[in-house]
């Protein structure tokens, strides 16, 4: 059974509320012990919301826990153990596996049996299981063997199977806000019996706000950064800003590469920059960069943004983004960082046009409804004498040779004849491009590209008209 809880350390096995070691960190002594002391989630635990009267009614249920590191997931499991006079039993999924579950399912059998106590199985980490693991809880889950609490950073809808996840209602626990955070730590300097309020440590405002701010909703973090200030502000002393700030030391970014936040960072960038917002794009690169994230990765975003989002409208947009991609092969980081920065400021300030994504997509489905449509006779190649026998390129007219390049030929199947996949937008080069196409049309119109369609299809054109 493993010992990294997840919000504060606690005795492993069952539930209890008795005080712990005082060598525990400050962080462990000060875990809530009824939902009174418990400090923010007050869209669950607040009067008549749905967790609090769960836990009011001791009633147990199976549920997962979603929400940030610190946020209370352990403490709430705790608690419903507590409430519920249930055994407490825990393991991680990230260093266990089905066999401890084994394990645990057959001494919850017991207990059942032998003392009609149930049992709470906090899971944390629930989402590092893959499927088959998941799905090795569903039975007993369903006979009442044991009381399934799943706890995660990342969302359910994602990580979490379905059938589990029809039968553990998922709360969503938000981060602790900087008011919440500071209450704690409140808490902790006013806690004679747990906490330091016999050590006679005072803090000042400017570094109580300084702790919450950096803590990032995160109690356990704020909590052991304020233990750190004590010990550095020695007995009867005051921590100031700046044992505070050398408590904190390095502040990581809220970040997973390969969870949620990791989606949502990418989709602020990418949505930056379609909304022509450089500051934002600009703020939400640091971001990635600063979180861990492959800059290769944003290399090849931000090429798709050139394609995607500006297209034609700015054609060096494509050579831009490209040129960043190789140029942090060439540097790394931080040097090739700056050319990503680039980048996304030139994107973000780059008119913006989706046509060329627009037109490939039409043109995707178009190909798919006419897939057994033959190339018209006049544009294939007629690569053998037989081949120039049969038709193949007859009435083909090389532009070049035509009056102002232009042939006025017709290279769709007919049963497609007259689709546009492509319409140039109003912005940047699409204008030209535009123009471009507009005289061409009219080129066609005045040639009598009506006829000459007919003529090379075989069939005579309608005059009916």
């Amino acid at each position: 059974m493993t010992d990294d809880l997840e919000l504060f350390d606690w005795p492993q096995g069952d539930a209890s509320t008795d005080d712990p070691p005082g060598h525990l960190p400050l962080a462990a002594r000060m875990r809530p012990r009824s939902v009174e002391e418990f400090r923010g989630q007050e869209h669950l635990l607040g009067p008549g919301k749905s967790l609090r009267r769960m836990l009011d009614g001791g009633a147990l249920s199976s549920c997962i826990l979603w929400g940030p590191p610190g946020s209370g997931k352990t403490t709430l499991a705790l608690l419903m153990a507590e409430r519920g006079d249930a055994a407490f039993v825990s393991f991680s999924a990230a260093i266990e596996g089905v066999s401890r579950v084994r394990e645990v399912i057959a001494e919850a059998k017991t207990r059942l049996a032998t003392t009609g106590r149930r049992t709470i199985l906090f899971c944390d980490e629930i989402h590092r299981f893959n499927k088959g693991q998941q799905d090795a809880f569903l039975p007993h889950v369903e006979d009442g063997t044991i009381v399934l609490v799943g706890a995660t950073t990342e969302n359910p809808s994602f990580e979490v199977t379905r059938p589990l996840l029809s039968r553990a209602p998922v709360f969503i626990l938000e981060s602790l806000s900087e008011d919440d955070l500071s209450i704690i730590v409140e808490d902790a300097l006013a806690d004679r019996e747990r906490g330091l309020g016999g050590s006679g440590v005072a803090i000042e405002n400017d570094a109580l706000l300084l702790l919450a701010h950096e803590a990032d909703g995160d109690a356990r973090r704020i909590l052991g950064a304020l233990e750190v200030a004590a010990d550095l502000a020695g007995g009867q002393g005051t921590i100031d800003g700046e044992l505070a700030a050398e408590a904190l030391q390095h502040r990581f970014a809220l970040y997973d590469k390969s969870g949620e936040e990791h989606f949502n960072l990418i989709s602020a960038l990418h949505k930056s920059i379609r909304g022509s917002d450089p500051q934002g794009a600009i703020y939400w690169l640091a971001r990635m960069i600063r979180g861990g994230e492959d800059p290769l990765y944003l290399a090849r975003r931000l090429v798709r943004i050139a394609t995607e989002d500006i297209g034609l409208a700015d054609p060096t947009a494509l050579s831009l983004a490209v040129a960043a991609w190789q140029s942090y092969h060439f540097l790394g980081s931080p040097e090739g960082e700056l050319a990503l920065a680039e980048t996304a400021l030139f994107l973000a300030t780059a008119p913006k046009s989706n046509r060329v994504y627009t037109a490939w997509k039409r043109a995707l489905h178009a190909a798919e409804s006419s897939a057994s449509e033959p190339v018209p006779m006049h544009i294939r190649n007629a690569s053998t004498q037989e081949m120039g026998e049969w038709g193949y390129g007859a009435e083909y007219r090389y532009d070049p040779d035509e009056p102002e390049g232009l042939a006025c030929q017709h290279y769709l199947p007919d049963s497609i004849a007259g689709s546009r996949f492509y319409e140039p937008g109003t912005f940047g080069f699409e204008k030209e491009i535009a123009k471009r196409l507009e005289w061409w049309e009219r080129q066609r119109s005045n040639r009598g590209v009506t006829e000459d369609r007919a003529a090379a299809s075989g069939h005579e054109p309608d005059r009916s008209g």
